[in-house]
């Protein structure tokens, strides 16, 4: 059975407590013919005025920055062998500024959720201004989780 909401509070405990678990995501995009593409990545997440933003710290290849450009549109999947998971479809850009590099690294640092981050300077041994470490900011405008042990789904989507 799934259910529907237009609050994240509504999710925002059982979301976390997936993407902390599962770590990884597949994240979609399409190129200009439409076709997706997808892989694993590890993007970090906040809840900003009630609703989740995540931040992913990425190389810039020139597959994906084409199809960002071509098409924001990106989902992100998390699974788990215990049948959890949360869908993200989102709008997903390059974050250029230097306050959400900094604001990125930092929550890579620190956790964000907590049990979910990383050193990045492992990646990005030149810090927050090395020339390989660019971010994209996550926005998503539904989210959908399931749990596994018994199917029951609940979608966030703020509107219509």
């Amino acid at each position: 059975m799934t259910r529907r909401t237009k609050e994240f509070a509504d999710v925002q405990d059982a979301f976390l407590t997936y993407v902390s678990d599962i770590k990884y995501a597949t994240m979609v995009t399409v190129d200009r013919r439409d076709r997706p593409r997808a892989r694993v990545l590890f993007p970090v997440w906040e809840v900003v005025d009630g609703r989740p933003v995540g931040w992913l710290a990425a190389y810039k290849t020139p597959v994906k920055a084409a199809h960002l450009a071509n098409n924001p549109h990106t989902t992100f999947a998390y699974w788990s062998p215990r049948q959890n998971a949360a869908f993200v479809d989102a709008v997903s850009s390059w974050a250029e500024d230097d306050a959400s590099r900094r604001h990125a690294w930092r929550l890579y640092e620190e956790g964000s959720p907590p049990g979910l981050g990383y050193d990045p300077a492992r990646y990005w041994p030149g810090g927050v201004d090395d020339p390989g470490y660019h971010v994209i900011r996550i926005e998503p405008w539904r989210v959908q989780v399931v749990r596994g042990s018994d199917l029951g789904s609940v979608i966030w989507q703020p509107e219509d």
